[in-house]
This record gives C-alpha cells, sequence and structure tokens, in this order.
C-alpha cells in the first residue's frame, strides 16, 4: 500500500501547476532536544588506525582534527563551520588530536563484527575523549556501505564516566559511490561527474566527509538523547539530517555551489591548517532551523 501510496503522489505532483506548488511552504526541519548530556568544553580526539594508512593520509585527518577548534585558517575555515555546534545547548566543544595508535599487522583480522568497534575503542580511557576508530581500504566491517560509519558509547565501570567513539572506514575500493560521494560517481540518481577531491585522495577526502559528519552527531548526540529528529536507534542528527549539501543551490545528486582550486581544479568549502582544503557537509543551525552550508 505505501509504495502504491508514493506513486500515486509522484503521479499527482507531475500534473500540479508551478504557481500551486510555489504556495507550499517547506516545513523547518526541527531536531527535538531530549534533554541529555551533550559533550561541552574541551576534548581530546584520540585516533586507533585500524590497517595500512600512510603517512600523508594520516596528516590529512590530523590537520582536519585540528583545524576545528584552530583559528588560523582563512575563512570560509574548518572552525568556522564547527562553531554551529556552539548553538546547541552549553556552548563551544573544542577538540584537538591526544593519542594515537597503529594496528598495522590487523590484530583481529579483515572482517570486523560490530561488537568489536567499542572494544578497538577502549584501547584509550580517560574523561573528555572521544576515540575514533578509522579503518583501512582493505578492511571490512559489518554494516559498511549501508553505513559509512557510527557512533556510540560504552558504559561507565565502577562509577567512571560513559566512553564516547566512532568509527569510519575507507571506502575506495568498496563502495565509494556511496560513502565517497560526490569525489565518485553514485550508484544511484542523475549521474553527475564526480568533484576532484581537494587532497587528491578520494578514500581519504570521502573519510573526512564522513569524520566531519560523526563528530558533529556526537558532541550534539553523544548518548542517544541529545539533538535529533526520528527513532533513538535510527535517528536523523545535526550533519546526518542534511544529506547531500555542500552549498549554495544543492539538489538530490548535485553537491551545490562550492568553491574550485585553480591550479587543480579540485573542489572544497572549508580551509585547515598546513594550507589543507576540505569539503564538509551542511550542519543544522538550531537557531535558523535550517541546513547550512559554508559556501
Amino acid at each position: 500500500m505505501e509504495l502504491i501510496y508514493r506513486f500515486a503522489t509522484l503521479f499527482l505532483l507531475c500534473f500540479i501547476h508551478p504557481s500551486f506548488s510555489a504556495l507550499v511552504q517547506e516545513q523547518p526541519l526541527v531536531l527535538k532536544y531530549h534533554n541529555g548530556a551533550l559533550l561541552k568544553g574541551s576534548f581530546t580526539v584520540n585516533l586507533i588506525w585500524y590497517g595500512k594508512f600512510t603517512p600523508a593520509q594520516r596528516s590529512i585527518i590530523v590537520d582536519f582534527v585540528n583545524s576545528l577548534s584552530s583559528t588560523r585558517a582563512a575563512v570560509p575555515s574548518v572552525s568556522s563551520w564547527w562553531k554551529t555546534t556552539e548553538k546547541y545547548k552549553g556552548g563551544s566543544s573544542t577538540l584537538t588530536v591526544g593519542k594515537q595508535v597503529l594496528f598495522e599487522n590487523y590484530p583481529l583480522g579483515k572482517i570486523l563484527k560490530n561488537p568489536q568497534l567499542p572494544a578497538l575503542a577502549s584501547k584509550f580511557n580517560g574523561v573528555n575523549t572521544i576515540n575514533v576508530i578509522l579503518t583501512a581500504k582493505d578492511v571490512a566491517v559489518e554494516g559498511f556501505c549501508m553505513r559509512c560509519g557510527t557512533h556510540g558509547s560504552t558504559k561507565g565501570v565502577r562509577g567512571s564516566a560513559r566512553g564516547v567513539f566512532l568509527w569510519v572506514g575507507n571506502s575506495e575500493t568498496q563502495c565509494p559511490g556511496q560513502c565517497a560521494w560526490p569525489f565518485h560517481q553514485p550508484i544511484y540518481g542523475p549521474q553527475t561527474p564526480p568533484l576532484v577531491a581537494p587532497n587528491g585522495d578520494v578514500g581519504i577526502d570521502g573519510m573526512i566527509i564522513n569524520l566531519a559528519t560523526l563528530l558533529a552527531n556526537t558532541v550534539t548526540n553523544p548518548f542517544n538523547n541529545g539533538y535529533f529528529q526520528g527513532p533513538a536507534n535510527a535517528p536523523l542528527e545535526a550533519v546526518s539530517a542534511c544529506p547531500g549539501i555542500f552549498g549554495s543551490g544543492s539538489y538530490p545528486g548535485y553537491p551545490g555551489r562550492v568553491l574550485v582550486e585553480k591550479s587543480t581544479g579540485a573542489s572544497y568549502n572549508a580551509n585547515g591548517n598546513n594550507g589543507r582544503k576540505y569539503l564538509l557537509p551542511a550542519m543544522w543551525d538550531p537557531q535558523t532551523l535550517a541546513c547550512k552550508s559554508l559556501v
């Protein structure tokens, strides 16, 4: 019945006069605050590299995380994008890279199950930390490609604070059309030409988009009782509520108008530390009740 309803609705919309459709006001997007704790204050981001990453790949991601709370880059900047999280209750969330560990010999194998993610994240313990698991392109994680990453929390032991972690995978060889768009041709929908990745690495630049998404979602909904819309076990969060938007004028299959580096043709919308350029997704703004992109 639902499928029939969708086709009937689409059929009717094809015959609606433009002047009538212009009268239909788009409803504001509202992420309800569920009165839970948010991650506000200063936090250390620990990086757990699972599999083989080159030093150049690691530096792209480290520079990105350190750019979130830095004022060194020209606008539009990574930090100006992150500043939107201050509009959520409680003030600012300052993130800096802390410890790093490399598991280049795949100690748990190249196929990871979901329960192994919090186990990996527990390699680092501490107050005010976010543990980030980054898996290499040849590591398969349960549910990967149906999702490009996830975030969660672990229970505290003997009264200690709950731990917070997230996972992002490199989709370069597994599903770049799903998890590295718009730097790769999409699997479905309009086949617009892919954008040129700003750091010359489709997999890593795709990871940046997903890492940015999950960091914002984590600080605004760390324990599934912060800001979100829909069911708590499948929520629309700060950035996941704004899919596919990177610049003004975006629509399904088109990321919007972004900046282009003249010398390389690379697309970006944010400047970072050490001359880096990144493409970051739109984030929901609690003040305007709308998805906000940098450009």
